[in-house]
């Protein structure tokens, strides 16, 4: 017995030495390539900061970048992984368009076998895949598919403004971010799924009730829910834990497999992402769809309608609380465009709001919805010496790329006083003076979000509709500057977005 006990001991000190001297040897990974880099602790490394919510995400952002000034990149870890910054904003473009057959997929962290609706969506899908799902998806987003749902998402904004207007003790104070997923909550159910719902008169909607759940990331459970899937997805593999609550999971489920049943027995037909998953399941073409495909873009759909384009409109509101006379100007074009169409708001009206462009591409610059986007090595690639005095740097497939977004945003190198709102950079005299490569909201070249204009078209809409009948202000307790939230990985600020 004793010597079982000797035996067993002996097994689990062997097993941590191994563990301690691989991690020791990985940490050795970019000496041994000679690449410019951070000296970290095992483990947590500098990721240490954001784990245990000291920092946030656009902070953390923001310090990769600021590391190294004169580097075009360097390496680090993300816990024990190896993973390049990447700051140069031609060798971004090497990256994300010149060379993107080299660099074409994410970093994936859940698996289809691990949650089949994740795991399937746009943002998951690797090479082939990803392209084939891609080119079918696009056309639902095409300036004429858009203006065919003008009219949807118009009918919200209108019902979402009529609510306060016949409540307006509502609109003394409150907290935006509630009331915009509501809109987008609404937007996402009759554009996507033909389903007319209003969760500003009845907030206990599924819809609403699902969304808010599968985005939210402030408990403290959630949140380490997120970091094991993130950075300890086989160890989450062998438990058979889903990323989403199963409760989530089945509501999408059963939602895209009804709508999709109802659509093919009634033969409705929808100028909408679902319709054409629907025709690429029914030809012949080689793409396999699967009713688990269509569940996964729908669902990816819906996160970045509910949560992401929330969030814009969050920031959008408070800036224009912050900026009085902005928020004037603003009003004075919707009035100026209106009155060409007899006061009606139309499409074609709201497409020549410029200066409203310019307010939201301003908001992306400060408040980017992705602070940071990462790009994997499929195929060896030569990058020039990161500084001078380090050689030439081949990098590995499977070597992570990331862009810190935030930190590029906000660089006075390429945008003099970054953290001031000036929508007056995006006019159409200065915009072109603008590097592509540094502002990227959206992300860059194939992998850009292919929702994007059907984002800033809804967040027009709604803000179109608001500044007509409401000033936007700041309530007593309202915070500004903003100070960013440590508590989620969702772009989020301290204290709420109170306005009135």
């Amino acid at each position: 017995m004793a010597c079982l006990y000797v035996l067993v001991m002996c097994i689990i000190a062997l097993g941590f030495l191994f563990i301690s001297l691989s991690t020791l040897y990985n940490l050795t990974y970019w000496k041994r390539r000679k690449v410019l880099h951070l000296v970290v602790m095992p483990v947590l490394g500098k990721n240490a900061s954001i784990f245990f919510r000291q920092i946030s995400f656009p902070q953390h952002s923001q310090y990769l970048y600021n590391m190294y000034p004169e580097a075009r990149y360097y390496g680090t870890f993300d816990f024990n992984t190896p993973i390049i910054i990447m700051k140069d904003p031609d060798l971004i473009r090497d990256i994300c368009v010149k060379h993107f057959d080299n660099f074409p997929n994410h970093r994936s962290f859940v698996t289809e076998e691990m949650d089949p609706i994740v795991g399937r969506n746009l943002f998951s899908l690797k090479d082939q895949r990803w392209k084939e799902f891609r080119n079918t998806l696009s056309p639902s987003f095409t300036a004429n598919k858009i203006k065919i749902m003008f009219q949807l998402i118009s009918e919200c904004a209108k019902e979402f403004v009529q609510y306060f207007m016949e409540h307006l003790e509502l609109a003394k104070s409150f907290e935006a971010k509630d009331v915009f997923t509501r809109y987008t909550n609404d937007v996402i159910a009759t554009t996507a799924f033909g389903i007319q719902v209003n969760s500003m008169q009845d907030c206990k909607n599924e819809f609403y009730i699902y969304g808010k759940d599968a985005t939210y990331f402030s408990s403290p459970l959630r949140l380490m829910k997120f970091i094991l899937f993130r950075y300890f997805p086989k160890l989450l593999r062998m438990t058979g834990e889903r990323f989403m609550s199963r409760s989530t999971n089945r509501f999408f489920n059963q939602l895209v497999t009804a709508t999709v049943k109802m659509r093919e027995e009634k033969g409705i037909i929808r100028p909408d992402m679902i319709q054409l998953l629907i025709q690429a399941k029914d030809k012949n073409n080689g793409l396999n769809v699967t009713i688990d495909d269509i569940i996964g873009q729908a669902f990816i759909f819906f996160l970045a309608g509910f949560d992401t384009v929330s969030t814009l409109m969050c920031f959008t509101a408070y800036e224009l609380a912050a900026h009085l006379d902005i928020q004037e100007k603003v009003r004075q074009e919707i009035e100026k465009q209106l009155q060409i169409e007899n006061g009606q708001i139309t499409y074609e009206s709201v497409r020549r709001m410029k200066y409203l462009d310019m307010v939201l591409n301003e908001i992306l610059r400060l408040y980017p919805p992705a602070p940071m986007i990462d790009r994997v090595c499929t195929k060896e690639f030569v990058m020039p010496p990161s500084v001078k005095g380090y050689p030439e740097y081949r990098v590995d497939v499977g070597t992570n790329i990331v862009m810190p977004v935030f930190g590029l945003h906000h660089d006075p190198k390429y945008f003099p006083e970054p953290d001031r709102f000036i929508p007056e950079r995006f006019s159409e005299e200065n915009k072109n003076k603008i590097n592509p490569h540094v502002y990227m909201p959206f992300g860059l070249g194939p992998r850009k979000c292919i929702g994007n204009r059907f984002a800033l078209m809804e967040t027009k809409i709604l803000f179109v509709y608001i500044l007509r009948k409401f000033i936007i202000k700041f309530t007593d307790k309202s915070t500004y500057p903003v100070i960013f939230c440590k508590k989620t990985f969702n772009l989020s600020i301290e204290g709420g977005f109170l306005i009135k």
